[in-house]
């Protein structure tokens, strides 16, 4: 099953390797996602994506 473009933009953001939904928006862009400003534009999902950057950023790695 393919990801949607938000889905997508969750589970990138908990990576870690994503400072901020800029960034988040790049990749997605570069894999192909299509409307994807259109669809991270809601203040509600921008703002939670920031959040889930900021905080996955910050975690200790492991490995």
């Amino acid at each position: 099953m393919t990801l949607s473009t938000i889905e997508r933009a969750y589970a990138l953001a908990r990576t870690g390797r994503y400072a901020n939904v800029a960034q988040l928006q790049r990749q997605l862009n570069e894999d192909g996602c299509r409307a994807v400003e259109a669809l991270l534009s809601p203040r509600n999902i921008k703002s939670h994506l920031e959040a889930i950057c900021a905080a996955s950023s910050k975690a200790p790695r492991t490995s």
